[in-house]
């Protein structure tokens, strides 16, 4: 985290030309470094093109062979079910770098791919959009989520050469029991609007909400 204030401060520090400027420049970094998302902390991810949060439920698990516990979109409101918490070995995540796990809030089992499973898959991002010029990962951004690994219907990680997928929300929906669930799916097709993410960093308040 220092050398994301020294860098900042170096870059921000430059032409200014009075101690109001130097005032606003100096509160606009500890702004920037509030949104920045470190490792162990709890996330949210909105599928942007309908509002709708990533979510998991504990112990309620697909109809197939695999009985894993399901992937969703849900909620148009972050709730317990859609909170996750982010894991990475650096200080900072930086874009097309830093692999990343994500571990359901509730559960605390895994995303892998379209289930949540004890395996870690480790999953890629890129930034969406290039706002972000320092490709630090902050609240807010809109990413990609990328994964190269599977995971099989036992839940065992399966190590892969094959093609980068991306995961992707849609409209098209499936059933359990009586319930409705928006599909998540993982696809290595050409990028759209579907395949973005808005990732949302959670407050300290907001976690102890079970």
């Amino acid at each position: 985290m220092n050398n994301f204030f020294s860098s900042e401060f170096y870059k921000k520090m430059k032409n200014v030309n009075s101690v109001n400027e130097l005032i606003k420049k100096f509160e606009d970094i500890i702004v920037d470094e509030e949104n920045l998302i470190t490792n162990d902390s709890v996330v949210a991810l909105k599928h942007v093109a309908t509002g709708k949060y990533l979510s998991s439920i504990k112990n309620l698990c697909y109809e197939t062979e695999s009985k894993s516990q399901l992937v969703f979109v849900g909620s148009s409101e972050p709730v317990p079910d859609s909170l996750w918490k982010i894991l990475f070995d650096e200080e900072l995540a930086t874009h097309n770098k830093t692999s990343i796990n994500l571990q359901h809030f509730k559960s605390n089992m895994l995303l892998a791919t379209i289930n949540c499973s004890g395996s870690q898959p480790n999953w890629n991002f890129k930034l969406s959009k290039l706002e972000n010029n320092q490709g630090y990962l902050k609240s807010n951004d809109i990413i990609n989520l990328s994964n190269m690994n599977r995971v099989d219907d036992n839940g065992n990680l399966i190590i892969s050469n094959g093609p980068v997928e991306f995961l992707r929300s849609h409209d098209i929906q499936f059933t359990i029991g009586n319930d409705a669930f928006q599909e998540v799916i993982c696809h290595n097709e050409r990028l759209g609007g579907n395949d973005e993410w808005c990732i949302e960093l959670i407050k300290q308040a907001f976690k102890n909400i079970n």
